[in-house]
């Protein structure tokens, strides 16, 4: 199963190094590449992810080191340092920029250049942290974003030439906004600038200060100019997950307290609120526990449906450390792709047939299939993971790749292979399958961003002071080395046990890595 994991990981990778590169994304039906959509600038399913800078190759970096592949990581590092530029006319999605290209750009520098790393050596020649200054480069180019927003919510596109469009609409989603808080806190203290950090954390606070007061739960889609809900829809799929995610992940990274206090008062309300069922997962009577959308005020069932993207949660609950929980979520999930060999878009719980049928290759349920595995050793998950394998080979193996299938009943096929298949769907496969692999030593702590990029939990990260970050009676001032173009007039209050200036204390540190030490 390892082997047939990286076979069809290379088979995606050569097929795009041949026929796509320097696009973005390989159409796996044809043989060609794609990039942004420019006839049709609306056509924001390709033109948000898209934005004509290699993004497959970005996007795959350090899953060719997880493969042992430290020469074709090299080679990869030296042709994007080599031919990628963000200095273009292209409008993309502020969140998929971030989880895609910057997520990827600052993992790949830390693999290269962290001595403590688990892969060893694989420092690269003459490598000058171009990397990162891509990087910090893009995050600039992001900026604009967070700028002329009375909220602090960014918004959600941006050119990367103009800044943000003029006929921008102010409407944002929860986990658009809400999830740049990892790749940007991390650039933050790779570089010494907490500009980065802060936009991305004062969004975070912004949306959390919106919850409902009766339920704490949030909604989907929120005004950035208002702050009102535009959707009271409240769930754990799409337009939500990542938020919840990165509210566990960057407490484990940063060790702000204010991280994981905010995502257990999170997770409480989703527990009282969106969990239908019995209330012991694997005994009792009644169906088995099932997280529906609710209306975030009142706490009432929405519709019937939940979305392939919810099956990250179980996975979630594993970090957090609520392993028969996720265990029971995982099998709800599993249960469905057994059924159709791959997990349609939506899926009505009450009829129990497809509510959206198409199915673009993603990770989810693997990601959460690895991560249970890696949490029980049960090898209950290694036959899951054979059948997902099997069931891509078998579904959606194409002439020079893996297809979206358009229809999960009759298997009908989409060209286009994105680029999460080779940066999470293959990885999680292959580590699951790789007991050796060095992630998996003892010694290794880190994490996955929500695109699977690989960020180690170091003191390092926990330990940089923002001096500007203050209890403060006025107007803030903008924090030092902050975008010229980035203002606030907002006080930002911040009690004495979340400023940024006090040390860790090291049983404290002790505690985080007892949490999430899971291999």
């Amino acid at each position: 199963m390892r082997l047939l994991a990286k076979d069809m990981f290379y088979f995606g990778y050569d097929n795009y190094m041949k026929y796509a590169f320097p696009e973005d994304e390989l159409n796996p039906i044809d043989c060609q590449g794609r990039g942004p959509d420019v006839l049709n600038p609306s056509n924001i399913n390709i033109n948000d992810v898209l934005g004509n800078y290699s993004l497959t190759l970005i996007d795959t970096l350090d899953t060719l080191l997880i493969l042992g592949n430290v020469s074709e990581f090299h080679k990869a590092v030296k042709l994007v340092i080599d031919t990628v530029s963000f200095d273009k006319d292209s409008t993309v999605q502020v969140f998929e920029a971030n989880i895609r290209i910057l997520g990827s750009l600052i993992s790949a520098h830390i693999l290269l250049t962290d001595q403590h790393q688990p892969f060893g050596d694989v420092s690269l020649e003459d490598y000058d942290n171009e990397l990162l200054h891509m990087a910090h480069d893009l995050a600039v180019r992001l900026l604009p974003a967070f700028e002329n927003t009375d909220t602090g919510i960014p918004y959600p596109r941006v050119n990367l030439m103009k800044g943000v469009p003029p006929d921008s609409i102010n409407e944002t989603c929860t986990a658009g906004a809400g999830s740049l808080l990892v790749e940007f806190g991390i650039l933050s203290r790779l570089i010494g600038d907490s500009t980065f950090e802060w936009v991305a954390r004062r969004a975070v606070r912004a949306l959390w200060s919106l919850r409902s007061n009766e339920t704490g739960l949030l909604g989907n889609v929120v005004n950035i100019q208002t702050g009102q809900w535009v959707s009271k829809q409240s769930g754990l799929g799409a337009g939500m997950d990542s938020f919840y995610e990165y509210l566990l992940k960057s407490y484990i990274l940063f060790g702000e307290k204010e991280d994981y206090r905010m995502f257990s008062a999170a997770y409480e309300s989703i527990q009282i609120h969106l969990r239908r069922g019995r209330e012991a997962c694997n005994e009792g009577e009644g169906d088995p526990p099932l997280y529906v959308n609710v209306n975030m005020f009142s706490g009432q069932i929405m519709n019937t449906w939940i979305d392939s993207l919810q099956a990250f949660f179980p996975g979630l609950q594993v970090l957090s450390g609520d392993v028969e929980n996720a265990i029971c979520l995982h099998a709800f999930y599993y249960a469905i792709w057994k059924r159709f060999g791959a997990l349609p878009e939506r899926y009505n719980w009450q009829l129990q047939t497809p509510d959206v049928l198409f199915y673009p290759l993603r990770p989810e349920l693997v990601e959460s299939t690895y991560l249970l595995y890696q949490a029980t050793k049960n090898p209950f998950y290694l036959h899951v993971g054979m059948d997902i394998l099997q069931s891509l080979e078998k579904n959606t193996k194409v002439k020079c790749g893996y297809a979206t299938l358009h229809h999960v009943v009759d298997k009908s096929k989409e060209d286009r292979m994105e680029s999460f298949f080779l940066s999470e769907t293959c990885k999680y496969l292959y580590l699951l399958f790789d007991e050796d692999n060095p992630l998996h030593d003892s010694e290794s702590r880190h994490i996955f961003t929500t695109e699977g990029h690989v960020v180690p939990i170091q003191p390092r990260f926990r330990e940089h002071t923002w001096s500007h970050l203050q209890s403060c009676d006025g107007p803030c001032d903008e924090p030092p080395h902050h975008h010229p173009a980035n203002t606030s007039n907002q006080c930002e209050r911040i009690p004495e046990e979340r400023r940024f200036g006090l040390p860790l204390k090291s049983v404290y540190m002790r505690q985080i890595d007892h949490m999430v030490g899971l291999s």
